[in-house]
């Protein structure tokens, strides 16, 4: 008769064989153990499609929607303009019917607002740059600000207080210019100015009024540099 081995949990089951082969016990031979697990967890895995992996992202599939969250994400804590908000949904594939009536609503409910955007853009670059109205105007053109838009905003400016910011500038610049030759001190400040925005004719005057309060012989300097 067979002797029978008593095991935890089991009535009568028959002792292992010692010399069974890997396909007895918890062998990966048999698909049991660790390897058939990561192997049934990786097919868990790529079983899922491309579809209910952007679901569970939270990722609209309505194109409409899509730009949506796009324009407020880039409309958070910055105005942006229209053509800037385009460009954005364009990059990102975003179908031209979708994002016109994306862009469109935006525009009814004062999301997005060209004529604010241009006002603001001239205050603070003006102010806080010292930038001239040409120099304005260029950066709103390369924002998609539309001309009439941008004659308008640039008319807060009028050339007295364009002047007067140009004549700011030179005061805080004038002293850096201290050691140098007359000439180099002119090329310096009026290229400065050139650089802002500022027209040949008024960074000429401004320098050289400050050139002169300052002492230096302007004699000369009326020639455009």
């Amino acid at each position: 008769m067979t002797r029978r081995t008593e095991w935890p949990g089991s009535d009568a089951e028959p002792a292992p064989d010692p010399g069974a082969g890997p396909d007895c016990g918890t062998g990966s031979g048999g698909g049991f153990g660790e390897g058939a697990g990561r192997r049934a967890r990786s097919r868990s895995r790529s079983s899922g499609s491309p579809s209910s992996s952007r679901a569970e992202k939270g990722e609209p599939r309505d194109p409409v929607e899509q730009a949506r969250n796009i324009c407020l994400r880039l409309l958070t804590g910055t105005p942006r303009t229209r053509k800037q908000l385009a460009d954005a949904l364009r990059k990102r594939e975003i179908p031209d019917e979708a994002a016109e009536e994306v862009l469109s609503r935006f525009e009814d409910v004062g999301l997005i607002d060209d004529s604010a955007f241009a006002d603001a853009w001239v205050e603070s670059r003006h102010h806080g740059r010292g930038l001239a109205r040409r120099a304005l105007v260029r950066e709103l053109r390369t924002k998609g600000v539309d001309s009439a838009v941008i004659d308008e905003a640039i008319g807060q400016l009028d050339s007295e207080q364009e002047e007067e910011t140009a004549r700011e500038l030179v005061a805080r610049k004038l002293r850096s210019t201290r050691g140098l030759d007359r000439d180099r001190r002119l090329r310096r400040l009026a290229g400065m100015l050139a650089r802002k925005g500022y027209g040949e004719g008024m960074a000429l005057r401004v320098v050289r009024q400050a050139l002169a309060e300052e002492g230096e012989d302007t004699e000369g300097l009326e020639e455009p540099f």
